[in-house]
Formats: structure tokens, C-alpha cells, sequence
């Protein structure tokens, strides 16, 4: 593992050398061309800065005084007027990075009298949070209470809450990131962020018993996303590919978890070769598609790709530099080779239940067959009423089947417009199931015993909807039955394809892509007669672009006059899809 250590820390090297003069003066952060700053991006950096300190020992960087770059971010931090727990949370381990104890940490002897008195209270102040928040609240009790700012400490007792929400939330004791209003169920890499952050503070908890204490129920969470890894991270090193925030982070979060569950010595002796090679395909695939080779610094977005508008350019390098330094460190610990042999990949049809109660299940089918490169994830998950299409059930597969970032399209997905609102067959389920059909097809069924709008609004006493996805080698089947309980009008109907394709230059060798027959797409039923309209060429708009590269078309399957819809009658769409999946060339 030294060689990675040392490639890992490099890398950080050169983000931070193209990154520290953006931190002005008074610790605010400049933006790149083109953004505007967050409130909570001084916290990432002073967070980056303090993990080199701790990979490093050093305290000066080329011509930048760390120790004095560090209490400036952390001072901006303390006197943002917006409340920010993201910012402060990320603020205090990075002050904690350089000693956890007041006396010998030499940031805070850089800190003046009045930002002390400010940040004391920033740390003391907190509110309760039911999300990945709440992991913010406990680096600023870590931080408390590890400075000596306090002799009370809630470390123990807000992680247990977490745990406890976690449990309550989930039947099955995933993160639920989403609100309690709603449909909720927001199961997304926002969950593995928390899980993450939290580990990371505990390592720098000045208890260390506590650290121990608290270890073995946070490892109960862990596992579970540890479990998925093996079945989600794709083939070209694409990993977590579903929700909001992924793209570069999709790949960060989920090898800083394997990382830190080595060194805890979560993953078992016989498992190791296996998330070792999990671990180098999620690397690769984040070297060669988000590190500009030739200026070593991280790209999120571009002329052929974006992200979500709360992930700037600089925090985004800020993260991968801390993060860089965080993965050096965690591999000297573990020691070792890289050396792995994964075991051999198979056909496999797999339902991973996130929660199931009597009112909504909800949860993530993996399917994937080797022998035509077919790796797709269908997430029956809420979205947080953000009103993108990251979230919908639909066969999420980046280079084969793509989506839009920031914007809702109803991607492989009939969409019925009835008074005035959008319904989709999205965000939740019941008696859901899966299974092995005629000649070894996997199947994925739900219903939804009352029709849902894109907004995730309920509409009691409406409708229903049956969905049923079959999958035989490379050929997908989408069934979706509607049933009306009263008679309805429908304004429109209309059902999109996105075509798109990797970054054109940033991207791993043999990454998936479509080949020349395309999606081999064909309507085999449409109750709703609804006809393809003409392609819409997509290439030059900025709107159209993906986590990892560009849309170039779009296919609409739309009915654009009404429909009368009576009770007892079933109105059916199904489409097909035999996708011919290449692998592109470097």
C-alpha cells in the first residue's frame, strides 16, 4: 500500500498547490471563474489543510503558512453570519487535526481572543438533526470537548441518537437522508457521507475509550454499505451511481469507507483481495475521469459534464485534497499490497431492501451480466423533493443509460399529466419482489396503490400503477399498468430517452458506452398511442449535460392530447431495450 500512499499524497500536494491562493486574507474562499463561493467553504479548506498536517507533520506548504492559512479559514468560519453546521463541522476537526489538546494545537494560539469566544460558542450552539447533518453536530462536540472547551461530553450520547434514527427510519438500518415529511426515504450516498464524517471525527476524539465504545455501533452500519459494494461497483470502476451528490464524490465516499473499515479491521481476512480490487477500480476510475493529468487538480464540471449547484470547484478540490491525504494515511496504517484477485463476476438479479413497512417499501435492484456488459441499479428511493431525475427508477447505467444533472426528465419512465400534476411511477413501493424467471430472466416488480408526483405529493384516490422490469441477458422489458379509480383525464403522456456518452476525454479505458445499434428500443404495447416526436439535439446545451459527460439526445414518446381514463380498464405501456454495450477505447 505504500505505492498508493505515496501516489495519493502527491496528488493532494498538487490540489492544494493549485487551491491555497484562493484563500483570501480574511479566510474567505475566492471562486473559480464562472461560480460564486459558499458560506462552507472556508470549513472544507481549513479541514484539507489539517488533514496534510496530519499525513504530513509539515506546516509549511511552498510559500503558505499553514498554520496561519488554517486559523484564517476556521476564523471565517466562526463568523459566518448564516447558520452553517456543514462549514463548522468541517472547521473544527480541521482545527483539531493540529493537536487535541488547546495548549499544544497551534492554530488556536494563532486564533485571537474574540474568534475563540465565537467559535466556542459556534461549537457549544447546535440544532437537532434527522439527516447526515447530525454528523456535523457530533465533530463539533468531538472538537469541544477534545480542545477542553468543555467537560461535558455529548460525543457518545449524539451518536447514539444517529444509530437510534438510523434504526427507526429503516427497517433495515440504512440512512434515511431525507425529510419526515412526505414519502421520505432519501437512501443515497448522503447516508455513506455521514457514516464517513463520523468515523473520521471519532479518530480524532481525545477519549479513546469512547472511540472504542462507540466503534462497534457504528460497524453495524458500515457493514451494510460494505455488503453493496461488491454488487454496485461496475466492471470500468464506476461506483455509486444513484441520488443526489455523486459523480467525483460517488467515488470518495465509498473509497474512504473501504479504507477506513480495513484499518478497523471491519473486513474480514478471506474478503480482503476482493474489496482491494473494489478499491483499485474505484481509483482508477476517479483518477482517469476527475484529475486533470497535465495541472493536477480536480474537475467536477466542464464543457461535457456537471454536478449539483452546493458542489463548487474549490470546495470540491479542497475535498479531494483532504480526502487524498486521509487515504495516504489510512494505507500506511493498513500496510500490505495492493496485490488483489477478485472473484470472477456472475449473473445475478439482486433486490437490497432499504425500509419496508405497511406503508412504503423502498430499496435498490442491481442487475448485471458479464457477457454483454449489461450493470444496472434501479433505486426505488425518495428524492427529497429536489425535482431532479437522479433518484427515479429507472435502469441507471452512465454511458448507456444517462440522465440529466439538475433537472427532472421522466428518464424510461411514463409520465401522466392529470389535473395539472405530473404522475410517475417513482419514490416508493409495495409488494415489491424479485425473483428468476423462464430461461433464467430476473424479474423486479412493484405497485403503487396511489398514484405520486414528481413533487412526491400524494394523490389519494386517484389511481394505481403496476411496474414490472424483466431482464434476460442483454434485453430489459419495462411494463407499467395504470388503473384508474374514477374517471380521469390524462393531458399528456410522455415517456423520455437520453442519449449520451462518457467524457470524451476523461474517462477509464474500456468504460461502458453504446455501440452502433444503439438502445434497440421498440414499443411492443401503448394503450396510450403515443408517438416518438423529433429528436431533440442536445450537444451544444449546457443544461444537458451528466456527472460524466455529455447528452447529446433526446427521444420523447409523447400523447399530447387527452385521454379519458375509466375505472376498470388497464392502460399499458411496455417497452423493450437490447442495448449493444461497447467498451471505449482510451
Amino acid at each position: 500500500m505504500q505505492n498508493f500512499a505515496d501516489q495519493c499524497l502527491d496528488m493532494a500536494r498538487s490540489m492544494l498547490g493549485h487551491n491555497l491562493h484562493a484563500i483570501n486574507a480574511d479566510g474567505t474562499i475566492e471562486p473559480t471563474e464562472g461560480e460564486y463561493s459558499r458560506s462552507n467553504e472556508s470549513g472544507h479548506a481549513a479541514l484539507a489543510i489539517g488533514e496534510f498536517h496530519r499525513a504530513t507533520g509539515e506546516t509549511q506548504f511552498e510559500n503558505y503558512d499553514l498554520v496561519d492559512l488554517a486559523a484564517r479559514c476556521i476564523t471565517a468560519q466562526a463568523f459566518t453570519e448564516e447558520e452553517n453546521e456543514n462549514g463548522l463541522g468541517y472547521a473544527a476537526l480541521g482545527l483539531l487535526s493540529f493537536s487535541p489538546a488547546k495548549e499544544r494545537n497551534t492554530v488556536w494560539e494563532r486564533l485571537l481572543d474574540p474568534t475563540r469566544e465565537c467559535l466556542d460558542k459556534r461549537l457549544l450552539a447546535r440544532s437537532d438533526y434527522e439527516d447526515h447533518l447530525q454528523a456535523f453536530n457530533i465533530a463539533k462536540a468531538v472538537s469541544r470537548f477534545s480542545m477542553g472547551l468543555s467537560k461535558k461530553d455529548e460525543t457518545g450520547k449524539l451518536i447514539d441518537r444517529y444509530v437510534e434514527r438510523a434504526q427507526s427510519f429503516s427497517s433495515a438500518g440504512y440512512l434515511d437522508d431525507g425529510p419526515r415529511t412526505g414519502v421520505g426515504g432519501v437512501f443515497d450516498i448522503y447516508g455513506l457521507l455521514g457514516l464517513v464524517f463520523i468515523r473520521q471525527a471519532l479518530q480524532l476524539h481525545g477519549n479513546i475509550h469512547l472511540r472504542e465504545r462507540k466503534l462497534p455501533s457504528l460497524r453495524t452500519i458500515a457493514e451494510k454499505y460494505l455488503k453493496l459494494l461488491p454488487d454496485i461497483v461496475r466492471a470500468d470502476g464506476l461506483g455509486w451511481n444513484f441520488g443526489r451528490g455523486i459523480g467525483a464524490f460517488g467515488q470518495m465516499h465509498c473509497i474512504s469507507l473501504i479504507l477506513q473499515s480495513m484499518r478497523d479491521g471491519w473486513i474480514s481476512a478471506e474478503k480482503r483481495p476482493q474489496y482491494l480490487e473494489i478499491l483499485r477500480r474505484l481509483f482508477q476510475y476517479f483518477f482517469l475521469t476527475y484529475l486533470d493529468q497535465e495541472q493536477g487538480v480536480l474537475v467536477i464540471r466542464d464543457g461535457e459534464r456537471d454536478t449539483q449547484e452546493r458542489h463548487t470547484t474549490r470546495m470540491s478540490n479542497f475535498d479531494g485534497a483532504r480526502y487524498l491525504c486521509q487515504w495516504s494515511r489510512l494505507a500506511r496504517a493498513i500496510g500490505g499490497s495492493m496485490e488483489a484477485k477478485a472473484p470472477p463476476a456472475r449473473s445475478m438479479g439482486r433486490w437490497v431492501i432499504f425500509d419496508k413497512s405497511n406503508k412504503k417499501e423502498q430499496g435498490l435492484f442491481i442487475y448485471q451480466h458479464p457477457e454483454s456488459n449489461l450493470h444496472v441499479q434501479i433505486p426505488l428511493i425518495g428524492g427529497g423533493r429536489l425535482g431532479t431525475s437522479d433518484n427515479l427508477p429507472f435502469p441507471h447505467c452512465p454511458g448507456v443509460f444517462d440522465w440529466p444533472v439538475n433537472r427532472y426528465l421522466p428518464i424510461l419512465l411514463p409520465e401522466l399529466r392529470i389535473s395539472g400534476k405530473n404522475v410517475v411511477p417513482a419514490y416508493y413501493g409495495k409488494r415489491c419482489v424479485t425473483g428468476m424467471g423462464m430461461r433464467r430472466s430476473f424479474y423486479f416488480r412493484y405497485e403503487q396503490p396511489e398514484f405520486i408526483t414528481n413533487e412526491e405529493e400524494i394523490l389519494s384516490g386517484l389511481g394505481s400503477v403496476k411496474v414490472a422490469w424483466t431482464f434476460c441477458g442483454n434485453r430489459i422489458t419495462s411494463e407499467f399498468a395504470f388503473t384508474v379509480k374514477q374517471q380521469l383525464t390524462c393531458e399528456r403522456m410522455r415517456y423520455v430517452l437520453a442519449i449520451g456518452a462518457p467524457h470524451s476525454e476523461k474517462h477509464v479505458p474500456l468504460t461502458f458506452t453504446l455501440g452502433g445499434e444503439g438502445l434497440g428500443c421498440s414499443v411492443e404495447h401503448d394503450d396510450f398511442h403515443a408517438a416518438w416526436q423529433e429528436t431533440e439535439v442536445v450537444s451544444a446545451e449546457p443544461d444537458y449535460r451528466t456527472y460524466w459527460g455529455k447528452l447529446h439526445y433526446i427521444q420523447t414518446l409523447e400523447r399530447d392530447h387527452p385521454l379519458i381514463m375509466r375505472p376498470g380498464q388497464v392502460y399499458r405501456l411496455k417497452i423493450a431495450f437490447s442495448p449493444e454495450i461497447t467498451l471505449m477505447d482510451s
